[in-house]
């Protein structure tokens, strides 16, 4: 009789673990636009999610500890004049946040410590380059102030933020359709999208060429989503021609089988994978599911492990995934996702089980600090690097002169859009507000007299 061997792995009995009710943020207004985008984006400071407004778009900036309801007249970020479709937080900037929106233009904002206190409607920089909503922005992992935009006009625009320019086109001509995802490698040397012509593609954006491609990687008519794995494999999720739901895996060297593909189950809903590279895991979030599969790949035969799954009673209505710097080591947590219900955000730990509280080495290997390793122009000069690490070993503190060194490349955004936000007000902006005050003064003198001819008549009767 053969015994069936169990594989061995240090993952294999991680768990979810949902926050109590008074660590969640209740109350807020989730956005119904019908978008596969997560809606929520966090980091060690903030959580971000895209809600309802009227008469524009916007979305909720809270600090990540100020839990519990939150207030109907809590201040927004509301400088759109269309709903937002997607957020992205700066990796070397925990203040600073881009947004993409269906009023076709990208604009990066910068909240301060704390929090909002007043509506924030000017933004730092506004991207003008789309003629179509735009519903993908994300950030080059290792290069400062360098953000990648896709719009529904299946063009990809990379802009360098401290000039507010778009450095890097790849027009329709590589993408004859609708753009479904874009991530970037680890590196920032290429990235993976998914068209609705059913093609992944890798590409080198500097030179604007198309390094590999394949041609249905699922059967199935439905959406495709591409991110980049380790040892440069790369994992779709996508549906069978039965509309079943798939991921598989692939070799971008060989691409003509994969190397895994495994069925799940007959849901709708679009896969949205997040991966973390530190523990080889991939988790698998549905937008409309009630639950997170989470995969294990390896570098020997079959790659992909299935190794659990998270499930609770309500539906997802889109997902956050914290970065590693802003998890608690003490308690063996490897992975934190913020669940969108209607009405509420919800924490949801992934953890590891161990009896020791001391600090685990081998669930946190030197991981991505908030250091960049490139200028915007070392990148575009044909650098790579990969992300500069850190140890979590004494728990993750922002370097105090972060803002300083980062915001110097965003000024330079600021002025060219705003040049009156910060320092002396120029010549042509003191003459203006003079011309508004004199006018206001002859608006007084006018209802003076006729409050004075008005008590005239008053007294004569």
């Amino acid at each position: 009789m053969s015994r069936q061997v169990v594989r061995s792995s240090k993952f294999r009995h991680v768990f979810g673990q949902p926050a109590k009710a008074d660590q969640c943020y209740e109350d807020v207004r989730v956005s119904q636009t019908t978008w596969d985008s997560g809606f929520c984006a966090v980091n060690p400071k903030f959580v971000a999610l895209i809600c309802e407004a009227s008469g524009g778009g916007a979305f909720l900036v809270l600090p990540l500890g100020k839990t519990g309801r939150v207030d109907k007249n809590v201040p927004t970020v509301c400088g759109h004049t269309a709903p937002v479709l997607d957020i992205a937080w700066c990796p070397h900037n925990d203040n600073v946040i881009a947004s993409g929106s269906e009023d076709c233009t990208v604009m990066v904002w910068e909240i301060p410590d704390g929090g909002l206190t007043l509506p924030l409607r000017e933004p730092v920089v506004t991207l003008e380059g789309h003629t179509k909503r735009v519903g993908i922005v994300v950030w080059h992992p290792t290069a400062q102030n360098v953000l990648l935009s896709a719009g529904c006009d299946n063009v990809i625009l990379v802009w360098d933020v401290g000039t507010g320019a778009a450095v890097l086109t790849l027009g329709s001509d590589v993408h004859p359709d609708t753009i479904y995802s874009v991530d970037w490698s680890r590196d920032g040397a290429l990235i993976c999208t998914s068209c609705r012509d059913k093609r992944v593609r890798i590409i080198e954006p500097r030179k604007g060429t198309v390094v590999a491609e394949k041609d249905r990687p699922h059967e199935g008519t439905r959406p495709v989503r591409a991110v980049f794995v380790s040892d440069g494999k790369i994992l779709t999720t996508g549906f069978s021609r039965m509309s079943e739901r798939q991921v598989a895996l692939w070799d971008t060297k060989h691409l003509e089988e994969p190397l895994s593909l495994q069925e799940l189950d007959t849901s709708s809903g679009v896969l949205l994978p997040f991966f973390d590279p530190d523990t080889n895991i991939v988790y698998l979030c549905g937008k409309g599911d009630s639950s997170i599969r989470y995969f294990e790949i390896t570098s020997e035969a079959p790659f992909l492990h299935y190794l659990s799954m998270f499930s609770s009673k309500e539906s997802q209505r889109g997902m956050g995934y914290m970065p590693k710097r802003g998890l608690e080591v003490n308690k063996c947590e490897i992975a934190r996702f913020y669940k969108l219900h209607e009405r509420r955000c919800e924490p949801i730990a992934m953890t590891v089980p161990r009896k020791s509280d001391l600090f685990q080495e081998d669930l946190y290997p030197p991981t991505a600090g908030p250091d960049a390793a490139l200028t915007a122009e070392e990148w575009l000069g044909g650098r790579d690097a990969g992300p500069l690490l850190i140890s979590l070993k004494d728990g993750y503190v922002p370097p105090k002169s972060r803002e300083l060194r980062v915001n110097r490349g965003l000024d330079t955004g600021r002025r060219k859009t705003a040049p009156e936000a910060s320092g002396t007000p120029s010549s042509d902006t003191v003459a203006r507000l003079e011309e508004e005050m004199r006018k206001l003064q002859a608006t007084v003198q006018e209802l003076q007299q006729r409050l004075d001819r008005l008590e005239e008549t008053v007294q004569a009767k």
